[in-house]
């Protein structure tokens, strides 16, 4: 208690009686009195506009009523300084249960305690220590966590600047495998149109060399064709002319007419001799396909009721009547004749063929597992389907929305089907001939896809083996 009576002494000396706050900027007069100095100013009013006058005015000490000049105010330190100290102390924790100040620290309990709380049961026997000697040693080991935290701190951002630093080599790796590739691929291009300039070149001349050899045929024969037109009318006009201009050297006329024979100039081939063999290997489109086939066969059970399928389940007609429903399985086609491959694709690329023949209606290609199946259904891409089809009212188009045309020259016989699940596109070629028919745009897949089949009247559709 006696500290927090000398306290209470030390304050009420500090506090300004103008006031009554602890003094800011303290400043004594000539009676010994302090005040704050903004206070004192206050009291004693603007400055005299006299120069002369300004440090002779005299006022009366609040305290003591003691005269003293406005040039007598002296800053007091020392009691400044007191102040700092007391302010200080008034700023440490005091105990909330006792009101004391927290000298100790119970090393038992990890807390700051008072005097009275020592002797308090709870802390019986607890080892305690002043806080200015239990101080350092816990600023030391504060400090050493400090440490440990700044090296995991800097390991964090080293790590930080090796990911960002694995972050911009992987994009100038990608960047520099892209140019690559269009390099590559620009390189390819290059030498095609090379090797078709020098093919049209070689046609080009070709063309004018046959060209010309048929030009000097006929030149040849149409100058004999006006030789044998000339002997020929003078023989006519001997003929209509007199007996005497008949008989007027008659046997050499017969003989030279007789001696006249066609000369038939060589025959000029009209075989093209400039062939064009693409490399095959830049080429061989089906060779590539190929690579990713993968067996597809029908499964029975998504089979709309008309639909009849072989023994091996690679070939399916419709024409077949309904069921009963006992036969009905919950993952039939109930409105539209179609049929899904027993396989389920959702990673890598996907290969397979459809021997379409030359039937008059087809859908081919694929869609997600989780199509509708018992409702009329649009087949786009929006409700999961990706195929081609071939209609007599519209030909062949791609089940876009709206449709696509395809416009196709060469009937395919032979549908190529190829899935790219992890860029999102399905791709269409005509194995026939070997070109590519259609792509869809690219798309995400969010569920399982399974090669789709819908069948038209007499139009039977055939699933060859890959070794076929």
């Amino acid at each position: 208690m006696a500290s927090a009576t000398t306290s209470k002494k030390m304050r009420e000396e500090a506090t300004c009686s103008i006031c009554l706050n602890l003094m800011a900027e303290p400043v004594s007069i000539s009676c010994g009195h302090s005040y704050c100095q903004a206070c004192l100013l206050r009291f004693m009013g603007p400055a005299s506009s006299q120069q002369s006058h300004q440090h002779t005015q005299t006022f009366s000490c609040p305290q003591c009523r003691a005269p003293f000049q406005r040039g007598s105010l002296r800053p007091n330190k020392q009691l400044g300084g007191l102040i700092a100290a007391l302010q200080e102390q008034e700023q440490e924790l005091s105990c909330q249960e006792h009101g004391e100040r927290l000298h100790l620290f119970c090393e038992d309990e990890g807390q700051l305690i008072c005097w009275r709380c020592e002797r308090d049961p709870q802390h019986k026997g607890h080892a305690t220590a002043l806080v200015e000697d239990a101080g350092p040693g816990y600023r030391e080991k504060l400090q050493e966590a400090v440490r440990k935290l700044r090296q995991l701190e800097e390991e964090c951002a080293n790590q930080k600047a090796f990911t960002a630093k694995q972050i911009a080599e992987w994009n100038e790796k990608i960047e520099a495998r892209r140019q690559k590739i269009q390099a590559d691929f620009q390189s390819l291009l290059s030498f095609v149109r090379a090797e078709e300039r020098s093919y049209l070149w070689r046609l080009e001349s070709e063309e004018e060399h046959t060209l010309q050899r048929l030009r000097d045929r006929e030149a040849t024969l149409g100058q004999q064709s006006r030789e044998l037109e000339s002997r020929i009318l003078e023989l006519e006009e001997r003929c209509q002319g007199s007996a005497q201009k008949v008989l007027q050297d008659v046997k050499g006329a017969l003989s030279r007419s007789q001696a006249v024979r066609l000369e038939i100039p060589e025959a000029v081939s009209l075989e093209i001799q400039t062939e064009c063999e693409i490399p095959e290997v830049y080429f061989d489109l089906r060779k590539r396909l190929r690579s990713h086939q993968v067996g597809v066969t029908l499964d029975p059970e998504t089979a709309h009721p008309e639909l009849i399928l072989s023994k091996d389940q690679r070939q399916v007609m419709r024409g077949g009547c309904p069921q009963g429903a006992e036969d009905f399985s919950p993952l039939r086609f109930t409105v539209s004749p179609c049929i899904l491959g027993r396989q389920s694709f959702t990673s890598g690329r996907q290969y397979f063929e459809v021997d379409v023949g030359e039937g008059i209606g087809w859908d081919v290609g694929v869609c997600l597992e989780s199509v509708q199946r018992f409702v009329e259904t649009m087949q786009k891409p929006e409700a999961g389907f990706w195929a081609l089809r071939l209609c007599a009212k519209d030909g062949y188009v791609a089940l876009t929305w709206p449709r696509t045309p395809l416009g196709l020259k060469e009937q395919p016989l032979v549908v190529g089907v190829l899935l790219d699940c992890e860029v999102g596109v399905v791709s269409f070629y005509n194995v026939t001939s070997g070109s590519h028919i259609f792509t869809f745009p690219r798309a995400s897949f969010p569920d399982v896809l399974r090669p789709y089949f819908q069948v038209y009247p007499y139009s039977p559709l055939f699933l060859p083996s890959p070794d076929q």
